[in-house]
């Protein structure tokens, strides 16, 4: 690192537990859509992975834990000796760069369709539909439909099935694991009242409403240190239908139960930029810096100078960069020398199933 750099914060080494950063830009998770019909992690993700290795961390794309969690078209997966085989491809290229990876933990829950399920719903916490446009699916765009509601004795399974997840990633060399809790998705579903309207001890309080991430959370730590695990939640979000009345109460208790396990980091989509509830004030890093005593991660519509402001500021110790990666694979380089950043990539080319809009992004010359 230079001296002359208009962000010694934000490019500064970080200790993430006993993982030694060589700076605190994370490259967010991307859900980028290249794992073809068989969700099979290949050579192309792991060019892409490479490119963007000069973060300090990689939290990969979503990557689902079964074929129930299924709910978006070519997204990879981890439910599979298989897959987890060839994660250690892409896994190899982040550490032959010199960065750490972790692989960030998905089921979509209600956000899926039974397209995707050979005619069975997918499953949710309630049977509450998402009210949403459509959803693109294997058989083109869809209507959302009512999920089923999860039988109590089936959740038991699905835990299971993050914890099976957690240990094929262990085995595949990745550096830790992120519990994607976020954006609208089967545990999300869970924590909050807007979709959870359960009367078994998964519903209800705050404190039944928590026990699903609670036990995924313990089922996580059985097979790696709780400070290799992270967990991430979208307080403000409105995505996949969200935003309950109670988000400040929900999400404080969320966080505040969450210091007690010794997380690797709490991942907060704080920004307003990915969509908004309005259901009141915007939470921010502070409100949670009251009940979470770990490392914090911001994320959503960051700039290099607000993100080096949070840091400075001590309001988070990692930013997490999304849609500037996209566009921006050597982004750090460009932070530590003030090069210019490249536009924003066409939306149309995000999800080409192929390099295009991918790979073939150039470094500043």
């Amino acid at each position: 690192m230079t001296t002359e750099t208009k962000s010694p914060e934000l490019l500064s080494l970080f200790q993430l537990g006993d993982l030694k950063l060589s700076n605190r830009v994370v490259l967010a998770p991307l859900t980028r859509a290249r794992a073809g019909a068989e969700r099979m992690p290949n050579d192309l993700m792991a060019e892409y992975y490479s490119q963007r290795s000069s973060a300090g961390l990689l939290i990969t794309e979503a990557t689902v834990i079964s074929k129930q969690g299924i709910g978006w078209i070519n997204s990879p997966g981890i439910y599979s000796k298989e897959q987890g085989e060839a994660w250690k491809k892409i896994v190899g290229a982040v550490h032959d760069k010199g960065s750490k990876i972790f692989l960030q933990l998905w089921h979509c829950g209600r956000a899926s369709h039974s397209a995707f399920h050979g005619g069975e719903q997918a499953v949710a916490p309630s049977a509450i539909k998402l009210n949403g446009e459509y959803i693109h699916t294997p058989e083109g765009k869809k209507d959302y439909e009512i999920p089923r509601e999860l039988e109590t004795d089936e959740i038991p399974r699905i835990v299971e099935d993050y914890k099976q997840a957690a240990s094929r990633a262990k085995e595949a060399g990745f550096d830790g694991v992120e519990i994607h809790s976020a954006n609208g998705y089967l545990i999300d579903q869970f924590l909050q009242s807007k979709t959870n309207k359960r009367a078994d001890r998964y519903g209800g309080s705050l404190e039944n409403r928590f026990c699903f991430l609670q036990e995924i959370v313990n089922a996580a730590t059985e097979v790696w240190p709780a400070n290799r695990v992270g967990v991430r939640l979208s307080p403000n979000g409105n995505f996949n239908d969200m935003g309950s009345e109670d988000y400040r109460e929900t999400f404080t208790y969320v966080a505040s139960q969450l210091d007690k396990v010794g997380l690797a980091y709490l991942h907060v989509v704080d920004g307003l930029a990915f969509g908004f509830h309005e259901l009141g004030e915007p939470m921010t890093l502070q409100d949670f810096r009251k009940v979470f005593s770990g490392s914090m991660m911001g994320n959503c519509g960051y700039t290099q100078e607000t993100a080096e402001i949070a840091i400075k500021e001590k309001r988070a110790d990692l930013i997490a960069f999304g849609r500037p990666y996209i566009s921006n694979p050597d982004l750090v380089d460009r932070f530590r020398n003030d090069w210019p950043l490249a536009p924003d990539a066409d939306m149309d080319v995000w999800f080409s199933f192929e390099k295009e809009g991918y790979t073939d992004f150039k470094f500043y010359t």
